[in-house]
């Protein structure tokens, strides 16, 4: 039996009652605290210029004091065109865009659009996922060369859905797997979950709750990417897609919480969204959180025909 491959029985009634204050006070900063921020293009650092490099999921590969490295993947569909990347940065110089081979044994992804690392598990292995909902579990070896371990489907997706994002998290002791379709202006977005049992590649003890975003609006992606933190806490980033040529929006929210009980993990949602941050002209597709002392956020961007940018926070 893995780490994963069972659900754990109810936790202690301290610990609950920790975990129910850990969620106020997130949320009470995430309503009534929190200011969202205007970032200015200053902070912005290109990546590539066409696009084909549109980043539309990013995971941390490895951290340092002055150095981070990413894995990135594109939501390309011709058979020519990238699949995923290594974004190195070092300091304030510009990212390095290394580009990885897709391996030539295995189906090529069509509209890959999420990234998480697996946490838990000694050597660092990836999960993609596609717009259908189709995962591709990846391992990169040191010589940066990229393997398949497994693909596989994500059970009961509605018809019609598109999926923007893919984010795995350890929830006391459970492989939590969350998933969104991204919506459409007047259509919510909807945030899926359930937990993982990487030993079958199974979920179980699913959920889900419709998202929408107050800011950007008109034609807005209320879900263009998730990541869940340690803690449970869930940010995500939505993006307004006008044409080709922009004019994009995009902003950083914290949507809700999630805690282990007795069953299932169950979803504390904000009801009362405030953004974090807010972008203008950038369509935000990526997001990732680095933990730490030198940590902070990274964002990603799908700017169609102006490429790809990333925004690093610390």
């Amino acid at each position: 039996m893995t780490k994963y491959g069972s659900i754990r029985g109810d936790r202690a009634g301290v610990k609950c009652k920790l975990q129910k204050q850990l969620l106020i006070v997130l949320f009470i900063l995430g309503t009534l605290l929190l200011k969202p921020q205007l970032v200015s293009a200053g902070g912005w650092r290109p990546v590539r210029g066409s696009k084909p490099y549109g980043i539309s999921g990013i995971a941390l590969v490895r951290q340092q004091e002055d150095f981070s490295s990413f894995l990135v993947v594109h939501d390309n569909k011709l058979p020519d065109q990238g699949r995923v990347a290594l974004l190195n940065v070092r300091g304030s110089q510009q990212p390095e865009y290394i580009p990885l081979e897709w391996p030539a044994s295995v189906e090529m992804p069509f509209d890959l659009e999420g990234l998480t690392a697996v946490p838990g598990i000694g050597q660092p292995t990836f999960m993609a996922a596609s717009s259908s909902g189709r995962i591709y579990h990846l391992q990169l070896d040191r010589n940066n060369s990229l393997s398949v371990l497994k693909i596989f489907d994500l059970p009961n997706i509605a018809a019609g859905s598109n999926l923007e994002s893919f984010a795995l998290q350890d929830i006391d002791g459970q492989l939590l797997a969350v998933y969104a379709h991204r919506g459409a202006g007047a259509e919510p977005g909807v945030i899926y979950w359930g937990v993982l049992d990487l030993a079958a590649y199974q979920l179980s003890g699913q959920g889900s709750i419709a998202l929408e975003v107050p800011w950007p609006g008109g034609p807005v992606r209320h879900v263009s990417d998730l990541k869940v933190d340690t803690a449970g806490v869930v940010f995500v980033s939505s993006a307004s897609d006008t044409e080709d040529d922009g004019p994009f929006q995009s902003a950083i929210y914290v949507v809700g919480a999630f805690q282990g009980g007795a069953s299932q993990i169950q979803f504390r949602q904000n009801l009362s969204l405030t953004s974090l941050y807010r972008f203008d002209f950038r369509k935000i597709e990526a997001l990732e959180l680095l933990p730490g002392e030198v940590g902070g956020l990274i964002v990603g961007t799908d700017d169609e025909n102006m490429g790809s940018s990333v925004f690093l926070s610390w």
